[in-house]
């Protein structure tokens, strides 16, 4: 049996883990569901999740990965043969949102190129993004690129790879976050969109903003994808997991937070005050930004800073979607890293080909109204995440019982503050809320209601 790669440390696994969980969700789906969803309202109720629903389920993951020191196929099948099918699902979904979402990866490319060589002038124009990811060539080259650079650190270890890629980028990237989001703020209007975005609103909090919130951070944490799993086999046994798993909290919520800051009050000013330009989805990052990055003072530079902040975050969850199905493929097979980043490479390339031409040549291929893109999106976000983390709450509330995950965090101090939280959190009120996700989701996708 192959020796277990690990993490050189506690700062090494948090990085890496917090690197995970800040991705592109965090730089516009947080701002624009903040703003939507009663702002200042929104992020406590945001805050509370995060310390009990978001807590409970990374702890569970990166515990079962740790005692197993397997991925997830490999965890749940020792740890009870009857729910390898929990750790098959859970693997299929890195292998089908990998590939698409170097996609979106490869635009962020497009977008530092294009400002860090001083044209980012011709990115505010109201056809730019469309016209590019409607070509052929261009947005599948962008990708390529975006790949490669992913399976070159993934290739070199977890240690030597992955953690020293996370110990520098992260840091650069919350200086970087920090630096846009004070600049913004000294734009004319600006002020008045940090108080829409601050300021509780009343009127908008529903049940609504409770499963927006929910769902924010389901998906931001990296849960139910396997990640943490094959994260947590990574950790070692001197590192106190309970503290560790705060501390991504709060880094993932931070960054959030500051990607809140940094968007919501220079798109406010720039729009004049209409909400409605925070739009979800690419077009705020793609369409919005850059017009108003072309109407600032020194726009070039700060679109510049602000699509590197989002290639950083784009590729630290490349790499661990990217490593998950890596380590996934090496516990069953036994095949060396570097052949393995090769086939999972030549794979994910396969596989995104369709997705990244499904705005141009592919764009007669749709379900719903959904682009290649958006149903591979559907069926691992809102399909298989939510069901997956049901059966991971099931399996530890009522099959090996939450003693088995408190026992594991406890090997290093013999400490578990949250442990009666957590057994309460993963047996009843956790399932409860992700029925309540998936049906809210899958509602959504359907135009059933939009949240």
């Amino acid at each position: 049996m192959q020796k277990r790669s690990s993490f050189s440390g506690k700062l090494g696994f948090v990085l890496a883990a917090a690197g995970s969980a800040v991705g592109l969700g965090n730089i516009w789906r947080f701002p624009y569901l903040a703003a939507k969803y009663g702002g200042g309202t929104f992020l406590f109720i945001y805050l509370i999740l995060a310390v009990t629903f978001g807590f409970t389920l990374m702890t569970a993951e990166i515990a079962i990965g740790r005692k197993t020191g397997l991925s997830a196929i490999g965890a749940f099948t020792i740890l009870d043969k009857r729910f390898k099918f929990l750790g098959i699902l859970a693997s299929a979904v890195p292998i089908i949102i990998f590939p698409y979402y170097s996609v979106i990866g490869g635009w962020v490319v497009k977008y530092f190129f294009v400002f860090v060589t001083g044209s980012g002038h011709t990115a505010a124009g109201d056809s730019y993004f469309t016209d590019f990811i409607g070509g052929t060539f261009e947005p599948i080259g962008w990708f390529f690129l975006f790949i490669a650079v992913t399976a070159v650190i993934v290739g070199f270890g977890v240690e030597q790879g992955i953690e020293k890629v996370s110990k520098f980028m992260m840091p650069i990237l919350v200086l970087l976050t920090l630096f846009v989001a004070l600049y913004g703020l000294t734009i004319d209007g600006a002020m008045d969109g940090l108080s829409y975005y601050l300021k509780p609103h009343m009127a908008d909090v529903s049940a609504k903003t409770i499963l927006a919130a929910m769902g924010q951070l389901f998906y931001s944490m990296s849960l139910a994808m396997g990640i943490m799993i094959t994260y947590g086999s990574y950790m070692k046994k001197e590192n106190h997991l309970e503290s560790s798993v705060r501390q991504i909290e709060i880094f993932d919520t931070g960054v959030a937070f500051l990607a809140g800051l940094m968007i919501i009050p220079a798109v406010f000013a720039f729009s004049g005050g209409d909400s409605s330009a925070l739009q979800a989805g690419p077009g705020l990052m793609f369409i919005t930004l850059p017009k108003v990055f072309g109407n600032m003072k020194f726009g070039n530079v700060v679109g510049t800073v602000f699509f590197l902040l989002v290639f950083f975050a784009a590729l630290t969850s490349a790499i661990s979607l990217m490593e998950t199905i890596v380590s996934i493929l090496r516990d069953k097979l036994g095949w060396t890293r570097k052949g393995t980043c090769v086939f999972v490479t030549i794979l994910a390339l396969v596989m995104g080909v369709p997705s990244s031409l499904g705005f141009g040549p592919l764009s007669f291929i749709s379900w719903m109204g959904m682009s290649v893109l958006d149903i591979m999106d559907f069926v691992s976000n809102s399909v298989l995440m939510p069901i997956v983390a049901f059966f991971t709450c099931i399996f530890i509330g009522f099959v090996i019982k939450p003693s088995t995950i408190a026992d594991e965090v406890k090997v290093t101090d013999g400490t578990f503050k949250g442990e009666k939280l957590f057994a309460v959190m993963i047996k009843w009120i956790a399932p409860i809320f992700l029925v309540l996700i998936l049906l809210s989701s899958v509602a959504s996708a359907l135009g059933i209601f939009t949240l």
